[in-house]
């Protein structure tokens, strides 16, 4: 996507941090910089306390400096706050790799409503256009519309879905079994010769202990299906709840050991700084971010770009 579209769609979070930034900073003012104020702003962009604190500290030792005066300190200023920003976010810069395996299984994992089955769609669109072949596993057998939602999909781009009726086997309120739904999924990729396998799972509460060993169970059935997989465990994070997005990453990171994360909604909040705060705590790969309803808007994630649209031009 180019930057300037990015920028457009992340207009939210950049009107946040962006303009009151340049607020708090001015350009020729020589009135102090207020902290407290640059603090508040940090933190409602939910950047978080542990990330935050450090820019602080660094803002600080800048207009400390005996040359920290007018136009030039403030400059300074947004620079220590856009260096901060890569530091953390640059190491989890990590486009996914398919050509490890074949089929290469990605399993997408997350919270209710977090953009799962849209996110597999649209991975498998993208696939598709790469000239990849792909199997679609409707393995979220809780919800029937998320089944149907990913035959629609896999029905317009030339994908085959693997499903199960809902309401047969021994799945959650007699839906069927979502692990057996995946072991089929992964073996009719193998019998198929698919390049990769998007597994779509049921959104759970991170908190709820019975859900996540589920998942668990999941997992170990895929890695029967096929050794090794799956190779992906990608957690989707609905942008817009912000710091709670950090707690579903801890949990899940603790169920399943997350390999990749999408972080979806990205357009629709200005709560873009979550991405840093995950990034920082987890160190997980940051491979997509979504930034708007169609398969173009699921982009590889850049973290300069991405920076660059949080804080505008310098």
């Amino acid at each position: 996507m180019k930057l300037s579209n990015l920028f457009q769609r992340l207009n939210k979070s950049r009107s946040l941090l962006s303009e009151g930034l340049g607020r708090l900073i001015g350009l020729t003012s020589e009135s102090p910089i207020d902290l407290a104020a640059l603090e508040s702003l940090l933190l409602a962009a939910d950047l978080g306390v542990a990330v935050v604190d450090p820019i602080l500290a660094r803002v600080r030792a800048v207009l400390d400096a005996p040359t920290a005066r007018g136009e030039a300190a403030r400059d300074r200023v947004r620079e220590v706050v856009r260096a901060a920003l890569l530091e953390q976010l640059a190491p989890c810069q990590a486009p996914l790799k398919i050509e490890a395996a074949k089929p290469y299984v990605i399993m997408l994992v997350g919270v209710n409503g977090s953009g799962k089955t849209t996110t597999a769609a649209k991975l498998a669109e993208r696939f598709q256009r790469e000239g990849r072949r792909v199997v679609l596993g409707a393995a979220d057998t809780f919800r029937a519309a998320a089944v149907e939602q990913l035959q629609v999909w896999g029905a317009r781009i030339g994908a085959e879905v693997i499903a199960q009726p809902v309401g047969s086997g021994a799945g959650a309120k007699g839906g069927a079994d979502p692990a057996a739904v995946a072991f089929d999924a992964v073996q009719a990729g193998l019998a198929r010769g698919a390049d990769v396998v998007c597994l779509d799972t049921a959104g759970r509460l991170h908190t709820k202990s019975n859900l996540m060993e589920e998942l668990k169970k999941i997992v170990r059935v895929i890695g029967k299906a096929l050794p090794g997989a799956p190779h992906e465990r990608l957690l989707v994070i609905d942008a817009t709840v912000g710091q709670n997005g950090l707690a579903q990453a801890r949990h899940f990171h603790d169920a399943v050991g997350v390999t990749g994360l999408a972080v979806t909604k990205l357009d629709g909040t200005a709560k873009g700084g979550i991405l840093v705060a995950i990034a920082r705590e987890l160190k997980v790969p940051i491979r997509y971010i979504g930034v708007g309803e169609t398969a173009d808007d699921l982009v590889d994630f850049n973290a300069e770009q991405f920076v660059e649209a949080l804080l505008g031009k310098s």
